[in-house]
């Protein structure tokens, strides 16, 4: 018997499993792929990124116009929440230079393993490729390979993610059935996705190299950062960070030498080169790479032999683009179920008894620890509030 259904089995949903089930409950989670957690796994195979141990106001101000339901869901489960509940799993973890913390088996699956084991012995069951289609009444119906399937469960949560990597799982499809609902879903758009370039056959020799030591600039947001020329444009967490500001249209920049200013470069330029050709000369007196020197002839022209007027396009280069790549090659989305369509319980106001969490809620952040620390938050608070909700019922 069920009386608490989780629908989607990432770290949203299993956090809100082990909460109900912590609390007493019946769990069944149920997920349209053969295994849980899948988009979780794949974006841990180059360093699972848990969370970022920094000042927890910092922390906090990385969250773009802060929902007040993540933030009480933030207060509740933070950075340092996370790293204990990482250490309960039998994860040892490690902080880099730039304060991210991470499993030292840099691995996604040996957490998930023990989490699914754990949530194993707390008798929670798992229904594997059950495809969420919508509701009969107020039972929750589902496609399986045994055929069609309903429940009817005290409460709900839905964590079914946002609307990029479809491949693994987070399709944003779940929309058309909330809307059938009235339940108000703001339109997906990518976040924390690269840049589309059409480059020039120069740069093909360069795909796949670093843009190291460089600041990025998109409206009002100016993060140092780095990136990766690839054959379809730029990449990386320096690129990713101004999302939001490229999908309003601000211009990109890029200084390539942040750490000198444009009269020091300026200098350095016209000190005498002899015989040594004029690229070469840059590379020596700027100690400048060649990818940066070719992104630099990419988007500002023929050199310019005024060291002035060049000093100015290395601090300040515009780079032409077409927008973010498309929304299921973003490693997030913006968009999704609106908060106002929440109560601070995160419940729906329009279903009393189905709770929202994870990227399928309207919010936006950065990668770096704040992405995955957000969903397993939202989970908690909403498994939490879901169990309360039931036992309020009786």
């Amino acid at each position: 018997m069920t009386d608490a259904l989780i629908v989607g089995g990432g770290p949203a949903g299993l956090m809100a499993a082990e909460a109900l089930a912590d609390a007493g409950h019946h769990v069944t989670v149920a997920d349209a792929k053969p295994s849980f957690g899948r988009k979780f796994l794949m974006a841990g195979k180059s360093g699972l990124n848990l969370t970022k141990d920094e000042p927890f106001e910092a922390f906090l101000a990385s969250y773009p116009d802060l929902p007040a339901q993540l933030h009480e869901a933030l207060r509740s489960f933070g950075p340092a929440d996370v790293q204990a509940w990482a250490r309960g799993l039998g994860q040892e973890l490690f902080t880099g230079s730039t304060a991210r913390v991470f499993p030292k088996a840099m691995k996604a699956s040996p957490l998930l393993r023990a989490w699914l084991a754990r949530l194993d012995e707390k008798g929670v069951t798992f229904r594997r490729r059950w495809r969420w289609t919508g509701w009969d009444a107020d039972a929750l119906t589902f496609q399986t390979p045994e055929g069609g399937m309903t429940l009817e469960p005290k409460v709900t949560v839905l964590a079914l993610g946002g609307a990029s990597w479809a491949r693994l799982g987070s399709d944003g499809t779940w929309a058309t059935l909330l809307s059938q609902k009235d339940v108000p879903v703001a339109p997906f758009q990518p976040s924390n996705a690269g840049v589309s370039v059409d480059w020039t056959p120069h740069m093909v020799r360069h795909f796949g190299a670093p843009l190291k030591n460089i600041r990025l600039s998109a409206g009002a947001t100016r993060l140092r950062g780095e990136a990766v020329i690839s054959s379809r444009g730029l990449e990386g967490g320096g690129i990713y960070g101004l999302s939001a500001a490229l999908r309003e249209g601000a211009e990109l920049t890029i200084d390539l030498a942040p750490d000198r200013t444009a009269e020091e470069i300026s200098d350095r330029i016209a000190r005498p080169r002899g015989k040594t050709s004029f690229t070469n000369h840059l590379r020596k007196v700027l100690n400048i790479e060649p990818q940066k020197l070719a992104l630099l002839m990419e988007f500002a022209g023929p050199l310019s032999k005024f060291p002035e007027v060049l000093a100015q396009q290395i601090k300040a280069l515009p780079i032409g683009h077409t927008g973010l790549r498309p929304l299921d090659e973003a490693i997030s989305t913006a968009g999704g179920l609106r908060f106002d369509a929440l109560d601070e319980r995160l419940m729906l106001k329009a279903m009393p008894g189905t709770f929202a969490a994870g990227e399928m809620l309207d919010w936006d952040a950065p990668t770096g620890g704040y992405l995955l620390t957000a969903c397993l938050a939202t989970g908690l608070h909403a498994g939490r509030a879901a169990a309360q909700f039931s036992q309020s019922r009786l």
